[in-house]
């Protein structure tokens, strides 16, 4: 006869998967479920870098037109700047060369009634230096054609020697700093002889009618 222990029952294998406890089987539940998102997450991370990307790219795309329109509108001010002072500093000297004008026309006369001598002359083309040197350009001859927009005709005459109105003295010469006239010429002008080319016609026709008159009378 075999003896048995009394109080001792033999137990049987059980498999290693039976035997997890609940807390076991929720655990490894849990970790079931953090490791299955781990795909999807990294995609939406590298969506949203992407679209931080486009933002800060538009922002650059924003702030380079707005820098590029600024520098625009500072060259534009830059020009006018300088348009403006160049138009200043002209209009600044007409003024000046303006009230200079009538002691270029005392330094002319004298030159033409040979009284620009000594020390008067020495100072004389002092002066019409200066004036060059500040850009004034004097104009007006004898024998130019007349222009309403830089002469202006002080005597008027007729001369038969002309074909179209014509300066024929220079009263005072004109005075201009670029295209700007200061001065204009005053001139003495003289026009055709009004009828010279019709008379000239009717002395041609005349002969015609002395000559055919000479053998009706005989």
């Amino acid at each position: 006869m075999t003896e048995e222990t009394p109080g001792f029952e033999e137990q049987p294998d059980v498999p290693s998967e039976a035997a997890q406890t609940p807390d076991d089987a929720a655990k490894g539940a849990g970790s079931a479920d953090k490791a299955g998102p781990a795909a999807p997450a990294g995609d939406l991370e590298q969506v949203a870098l992407q679209a931080q990307l486009d933002q800060v790219r538009t922002a650059l795309n924003e702030r380079t037109a707005d820098l590029q329109r600024l520098q625009a509108e500072y060259q534009n001010y830059r020009r006018r700047v300088e348009r403006d002072r160049v138009t200043v500093k002209e209009i600044a000297v007409a003024s000046l060369l303006s009230e200079l004008l009538p002691v270029l026309d005392d330094i002319g006369r004298a030159r033409d009634h040979g009284e620009l001598v000594g020390g008067f002359k020495s100072v004389g083309e002092s002066v019409e230096t200066v004036v060059a040197k500040l850009g004034l350009q004097q104009f007006g001859k004898e024998g130019e054609p007349f222009d309403p927009l830089i002469h202006e005709a002080l005597m008027h005459s007729y001369a038969p020697d002309v074909t179209e109105t014509t300066c024929v003295q220079i009263l005072q010469p004109g005075y201009r700093i670029g295209e700007r006239t200061i001065r204009p010429a005053r001139v003495a002008v003289a026009e055709p002889q009004p009828g010279a080319t019709p008379g000239k016609g009717e002395g041609e026709t005349a002969a015609p009618d002395e000559e055919s008159g000479g053998p009706e009378e005989g």
